[in-house]
């Protein structure tokens, strides 16, 4: 930016600002602005799936149970446990949760002691058998 006296017949001393570069650095700061923002939606917000439903039209309490898919070792080896039922494969497990209803989803709860491909085994098992809201719930 330039400023400089100008010489002026009415007034002797006007000064006058050269503008040219300050909307440059302003334009390009806008550039910058718009070409690094992430418009994508962030992997580490996790939105969690359970709705529950707080009083119906008669009073009642909708009665809500969500299926809980514990992956845990079971007699030594690692397998997956719906409620009293226990499976060893995935396929047992996709097979079983395709008769479940899927409006409530499914949480898959998983232990320390086990390898990652287990959980990601669990959680394919239930999208393969059609549910949409499948929540993955780490032990702690």
């Amino acid at each position: 930016m330039r400023i400089r006296v100008k010489p002026s017949r009415r007034r002797p001393d006007r000064i006058t600002l050269n503008l040219a570069s300050m909307i440059d650095v302003t334009f390009l700061l806008l550039i910058y602005f718009l070409v690094t923002t992430v418009l994508a939606k962030q992997e580490d917000r996790l939105s969690p799936t359970l709705q529950t439903e707080s009083e119906s039209a008669s009073g009642e309490l909708s009665d809500f149970q969500p299926q809980i898919v514990k992956v845990m070792n079971i007699d030594g080896a690692p397998g997956y446990q719906l409620g009293p039922n226990v499976f060893r494969t995935k396929e047992d497990l996709a097979r079983t949760l395709g008769g479940l209803p899927k409006t409530a989803g499914v949480f898959i709860h998983v232990h320390n002691d086990l390898p990652v491909g287990f959980a990601v085994a669990a959680i394919q098992a239930a999208r393969d058998a059609g549910f949409d809201q499948v929540t993955y719930v780490p032990a702690k």
